[in-house]
């Protein structure tokens, strides 16, 4: 079997099982939540098998310069998809809230779907610059991290649309309705909270790792490209909502809000430096 025809099986299993977190949503049916989560998992482990097999699949097609799945635009995307599942269900195991499932996994099946309609999943000869085991190193650190940020997104989506809803609220009792379902906003917000420790340090890692990969491929750990500068915007923002929230107390909506346009960074910082601004990172595209 390809891995081409695995990693189309992953976007059917996510598209399920966004569909299924959306039914649960409106119906409440912990057998609809037990499926979708059930069925993340299988894609998952789909997705996992299906990189382990293009993997496989470089060193048959490339001999000795095989590599990771983790080289091109291509791959990268379908790595971001695995690491968005990955950080969700670590978080499910300890949150249980299955709502969230409906906010996070569209990102994962968005970037997976993409990657199978729109990028070349071609396995080629790697350039001189990507030869080195300095590039997983800094590709897992940086994607993990980009992961954890993509989750502290949504959960902070779902916090601003129940926060601005309970505001509204009149009634005595406790909000009912769709939105009355979602977690309670103290547990949106230490999820955001919590996503954004676990990424900070991975992207810290990730920038580290590309420096001494630039080393190794241009003799200078850092050159101000664009993709290095985008980097560490990015890190100061993250950096200032840590700050922020350990300095000034800042909770609920404000760090929401940073938490979006930080991932809102991040994106571009990923997809719109190498498809838009030249620099040495452009290969990626």
């Amino acid at each position: 079997m390809e891995s081409g025809l695995l990693f189309n099986l992953v976007t059917v299993a996510y598209f399920a099982a966004m569909l299924l977190f959306f039914i649960y949503l409106a119906t409440r049916n912990n057998t609809v939540s037990l499926l979708a989560t059930l069925t993340a998992v299988s894609g998952f482990l789909l997705q996992t098998a299906a990189l382990g097999l293009r993997w496989y699949e470089s060193y048959q097609l490339l001999g000795s310069d095989g590599r990771a799945p983790l080289t091109n635009l291509y791959e990268s995307v379908v790595f971001f998809s695995w690491s968005i599942v990955l950080i969700y269900l670590l978080v499910d195991l300890k949150y249980k809230q299955r709502t969230i499932g409906a906010f996070i996994m569209p990102f994962a099946l968005f970037s997976q779907a993409g990657a199978q309609m729109w990028l070349n999943a071609g396995i080629d000869p790697l350039v001189p610059a990507l030869q080195s085991n300095w590039l997983t190193y800094h590709v897992i650190t940086c994607f993990l991290g980009y992961a954890a940020f993509a989750l502290a997104c949504g959960v902070s989506i779902m916090y601003l649309i129940k926060i601005g809803k309970e505001e509204k609220y009149q009634g005595d009792g406790p909000m009912g309705g769709l939105l009355g379902f979602l977690p309670p906003t103290r547990v949106l917000d230490d999820i955001n909270y919590r996503a954004i420790m676990i990424g900070f340090p991975l992207l810290t890692l990730g920038i580290i790792t590309g420096a001494a990969w630039a080393n190794y491929a241009w003799g200078t750990y850092w050159s101000w490209d664009p993709k290095e500068t985008w980097s560490l915007i990015v890190w100061f923002l993250y950096a200032a909502f840590l700050h922020a929230r350990f300095t000034r107390g800042w909770v609920g909506r404000r760090a929401a809000w940073l938490s979006v346009i930080g991932f809102a960074a991040t994106i571009f910082c990923y997809l719109g430096v190498n498809l838009v601004l030249s620099g040495l990172h452009s290969y990626g595209s």
